[in-house]
């Protein structure tokens, strides 16, 4: 049985979500404005929104947690590859072509009215400090791949991280299309070593 690609169904959740996003920063952006990029070729940059004052600008790539709405997970996934068409392709997590400073993790996303998000936690990550950090650890994208075995699925622990205080590799090659392969990370982990802070 072929597996369908939820792209278009989580791309509508997205849009459900801008409002929200949109209330949110206009509220707790203490020093900088936004502005959201509907432009296709700037989201395939890894640019949804840019948080921007005087000169200065950070590329912001907003990543929700739209499989887990009404729960709050305490770990994120970050992608290193998936499949589209059966090529194997970057996940964006290492993807040279991305010009983003940093991710916005949305978690903890509420529906509690009909049709319409109502709160979520945001937390910003760094990438060049993820990046950097993960490297120190020996988790450099070819070392990732090492560990890559098209026969898994599921949750495989790594010897470079702690498996319940800081992460794991996570295979979801047999249940959905795109065959994902994600390095979940504690967010707390990420917030401890000065990877991430919450903005909301």
């Amino acid at each position: 049985m072929s597996l369908k690609s939820t792209f278009n169904v989580d791309l509508a959740k997205e849009k459900k979500l801008y409002p929200l996003l949109n209330s949110l920063y206009t509220k707790h952006l203490k020093y900088f404005k936004f502005k959201r990029t509907y432009d296709l070729s700037e989201q395939l940059k890894g640019i949804d929104v840019v948080f921007y004052k005087e000169h200065v600008l950070y590329n912001i790539d907003e990543k929700a947690q739209l499989d887990y709405i009404g729960e709050d997970l305490p770990t994120f996934a970050f992608e290193i590859q998936y499949q589209k068409n059966e090529i194997c392709k970057e996940g964006w997590l290492f993807d040279s072509q991305k010009e983003t400073h940093f991710y916005a993790l949305i978690t903890a996303i509420q529906e509690d009215e009909p049709n319409k998000f109502t709160s979520c936690k945001i937390t910003l990550v760094n990438r060049v400090k993820l990046l950097t950090f993960l490297k120190e650890k020996g988790l450099t994208k070819q070392k990732l791949k090492d560990y890559f075995n098209s026969e898994k699925q599921g949750k495989l622990k790594i010897s470079e991280l702690h498996s319940y205080h800081e992460g794991y590799l996570y295979f979801s090659t047999k249940n959905k299309a795109e065959k994902p392969i994600n390095l979940i990370l504690k967010l707390d982990f990420l917030l401890e070593n000065g990877i991430a802070k919450r903005l909301i």
